[in-house]
């Protein structure tokens, strides 16, 4: 079974920034497009950004023009920059092909003021 596998999340102060990796365990085919997802304790899991097949990036509001997402080949990448404190989450990636979505197992990322 193909599996997600996030690195990168971590503790940083206000400010800092951190880059996260997903890349899978197999072949996958037919992505439509990747993307990053967090969810914070009591709060449902939220898109934070994806990236197309065509690599067009979308973000949400409160991530645009701190975070950027990027792809290679089938690894994909968030890079994340001036981080606040609600930006503590713990951040999923997922891919989604025609027919099922694969998703990791999430790592935390916890920003301190």
């Amino acid at each position: 079974q193909v599996q997600l596998v996030e690195s990168g999340g971590g503790w940083v102060q206000a400010g800092g920034s951190l880059r996260l990796s997903c890349a899978a365990s197999g072949s996958i085919f037919s992505i439509i497009y990747m993307g990053w997802y967090r969810q914070a304790p009591g709060k449902q899991r939220e898109l934070v950004a994806l990236i197309t097949s065509g690599d067009s990036p979308r973000y949400s509001d409160p991530v645009k023009g701190r975070f950027t997402i990027s792809r290679d080949n089938d690894k994909v990448y968030l890079q994340m920059n001036s981080l606040k404190v609600e930006d503590t989450a713990v951040y999923f990636c997922n891919f989604a092909t025609g027919w099922r979505d694969y998703w990791g197992q999430g790592t935390q990322v916890t920003v301190s003021s």
